[in-house]
């Protein structure tokens, strides 16, 4: 598998949520396939750069590509994006378990393969994702992304748990998981 630099993430944010889909992410040797993203942009009125709006907890998504975007949502769980061009990030949603399962099962509690990485707090729980992590190079230890050998089937939809636009279809999943935060209600190839 071919890792992956930051000139991949200096791209439009969709294009890059798509692509990621069947990438392999890796934190401190945990970790698995990237089974479902979303897509921001300060163009979206559910992203927190909309309007280029800045603030303190949102600054790395005003930094340069290939660098990881950590908040808190709710003031309970952990969340990572991965920044792209300036102002946009794709949220990683998912990921299918592969590696350090055990230090996985044993962070969240669960024997579940299928929900130990399926959400994104759940995913930043398991891979140990906090605030120390928001900056730091999706491209360097102790983070690691590794291409797919071969371009796997998507699906597309609508995000979740938004109040803001909802309707824009920016969530973007590998389809048949079993590891997906939520189902697709359709099954719309990409």
């Amino acid at each position: 598998m071919a890792r992956i630099g930051k000139s991949f993430f200096d791209r439009d944010v969709d294009v890059v949520a798509r692509q990621l889909i069947g990438t392999t992410f890796i934190v401190d040797g945990v970790g698995g396939v990237i089974v479902e993203t979303e897509s921001y942009d300060a163009s979206d009125p559910a992203s927190h750069s909309f309007g280029m709006r800045q603030a303190e907890w949102t600054a790395t998504m005003f930094g340069p590509p290939g660098h990881a975007h950590v908040y808190r949502v709710y003031g309970l769980h952990w969340c990572l994006n991965f920044v792209c061009r300036v102002a946009s990030a794709v949220l990683i949603r998912a990921i299918e378990p592969r590696y350090g399962i055990e230090r996985m099962i044993k962070r969240r509690g669960t024997e579940k393969l299928e929900l130990l990485c399926s959400g994104p707090g759940r995913l930043c729980e398991a891979l140990a994702i906090t605030k120390s992590l928001d900056g730091i190079s999706l491209t360097r230890a102790p983070l690691s992304l590794a291409a797919p050998s071969k371009r796997p089937q998507l699906v597309s939809g609508t995000r979740i748990g938004l109040s803001k636009g909802r309707e824009a279809e920016r969530r973007f999943g590998l389809k048949d998981s079993i590891f997906l935060s939520k189902k697709f209600p359709s099954k719309r190839k990409v």
